[in-house]
């Protein structure tokens, strides 16, 4: 385990928690659900909102990766390191830094008020990838 992942452990910021089937299924019904309204906005030209959107279908992804695995995370950097730590060889690089990426680019929509359509589809594109890759690795249609 990487130093970052065992730290993040250590300050609590990642907990190791029983997570029933339900739960798991419950995120991914949240990331589709938010794909979703990503899309929505997007058509409607609200670039602010589908980045936000689809950043958050994109950690109801991850979300439901990490609760597989028996963990639960206290921040946003957390489910970050533990995507990197726990699904390195389940997903591409590329997949998981289009997940940082998103989060930064939710970041700037949300308190930087810095948004564009090509970053809200970026996101959304990400949001695509992962949600169709968390449902492969966890065997839900």
């Amino acid at each position: 385990m990487s130093s970052e992942f065992e730290r993040l452990k250590a300050d609590r910021k990642l907990l190791r928690e029983r997570i029933g089937r339900a739960m798991i299924e419950k995120e991914v019904a949240a990331a589709q659900s938010d794909l979703q309204d990503a899309r929505d906005s997007l058509e409607m030209m609200k670039h602010k909102w589908a980045t936000i959107q689809g950043y958050y279908s994109i950690f109801h992804s991850a979300r439901a990766l990490l609760y597989s695995k028996g963990y639960r995370e206290k921040s946003h950097y957390a489910l970050l390191i533990a995507l990197r730590e726990l699904f390195s060889k389940e997903l591409k690089p590329t997949l998981i830094d289009k997940f940082e990426d998103a989060m930064n680019l939710r970041q700037e929509a949300d308190y930087g008020l810095k948004f564009s359509q090509a970053g809200a589809k970026a996101t959304i594109e990400g949001a695509i990838e992962l949600l169709s890759t968390t449902k492969t690795i966890l065997s839900i249609k």
